[in-house]
């Protein structure tokens, strides 16, 4: 019973970090990333190694409460399963907006003022205008 406790301790500190880290990817603020992630491989590495422990000792039927303390961990894994599959879509996101903002910066810098052999200004007609989406 202790290592199921142990294993659902775990596991809402990391549904507590995926919270945090979709909080995060929605309103934009990246630089806690970097640390939420770190942390999160931590625990990530703590739970499979709580996980391998907690099925070693369950080689023997577990009692009524140990099976509902079980089902309860499944479900709090399957929430937790969710919200990393939700997290992945919102960085799929926030990285075609980043790729396609970088398209257009460079787009926009192949439009640059030229000087051409009369010494006059000329303005690249290659890519697309900025104003276009």
């Amino acid at each position: 019973m202790i290592a199921i406790e142990q294993e659902l301790s775990l596991l809402a500190r990391f549904c507590h970090l995926l919270n945090d880290e979709q909080h995060f990817l929605m309103s934009g603020q990246t630089t806690p990333l970097v640390a939420l992630a770190e942390e999160k491989t931590h625990l990530a590495n703590q739970l499979l190694q709580q996980c391998a422990h907690r099925h070693a000792l369950l080689e023997i039927p577990p009692s009524p409460l140990e099976a509902e303390r079980l089902e309860y961990l499944k479900t709090r894994a399957s929430e937790a399963e969710q919200i990393n599959k939700t997290n992945g879509e919102l960085i799929q996101i926030r990285l075609r907006h980043n790729q396609q903002a970088l398209n257009i910066l460079q787009q926009a810098s192949h439009q640059a003022t030229l000087y051409g052999p009369d010494g006059r200004t000329h303005t690249s007609l290659t890519g697309r205008p900025l104003a276009q989406g």
